[in-house]
């Protein structure tokens, strides 16, 4: 019992090293060469990243397009996470570059400093003026709005040609990234060296 158990399992693993019959079967499905990501060429691209959107360059190492149900919606959160991060890479350089509004509590250059000595009423300003934005126009992150548009571009796109918009659109997804890198960047120098400028 025992040798022909062993047998029967040399003769299957032999079986891999046989060659192939090349005629298809006829219940044979047709495989695709899956098309590789643009960003890292080793993966395959997933199906979600067409390239339909603007900086599209089917980075998702995590697949996490796979689960995500409208991309647009995960657009307008990039977006606008990006564009509080580039505000606040500038407010972070400006600030401790020495510039800042006038009065003694806008001087502080400590990045988790600075909320607390502007006081109260400035922080409960800002928070309702986020909370006022989002309440307005949370309805524009469904449905077929495109992402990033809240109308306050004064009319220039209308103006632009198609290929100048996109370009318009891939430079803002890619200074919106780089904002938000910048801003980790910043707040890990704060962590590691006290500021975020190292003069």
């Amino acid at each position: 019992m025992m040798k022909s158990t062993i047998v029967a399992a040399l003769l299957a693993s032999a079986s891999a090293f046989a060659p192939r019959s090349t005629a298809p079967r006829a219940n044979a499905v047709a495989l695709h060469a899956e098309e590789m990501s643009k960003s890292i060429p080793f993966l395959v691209k997933p199906d979600k990243l067409d390239g339909s959107l603007p900086g599209d360059m089917g980075f998702d190492p995590m697949r996490l397009s796979d689960i995500q149900a409208d991309l647009k919606y995960a657009r307008w959160g990039e977006l606008k996470n990006g564009r509080i991060a580039m505000l606040a890479t500038v407010g972070i350089l400006v600030q401790q570059s020495g510039i800042h509004v006038p009065g003694e509590q806008f001087t502080n250059t400590d990045i988790f400093g600075a909320p607390s000595s502007v006081g109260f009423a400035a922080n409960l300003q800002i928070f309702l003026f986020i909370a006022a934005l989002e309440l307005t126009t949370f309805y524009l992150h469904y449905g077929d709005g495109e992402p990033g548009d809240y109308g306050l571009d004064g009319g220039m796109l209308k103006k632009m040609t198609p290929e100048q918009v996109r370009y318009r659109k891939e430079s803002e997804v890619v200074h919106a990234r780089l904002g938000m890198i910048a801003f980790i960047g910043a707040i890990t120098h704060t962590l590691l060296f006290g500021k975020a400028i190292p003069f």
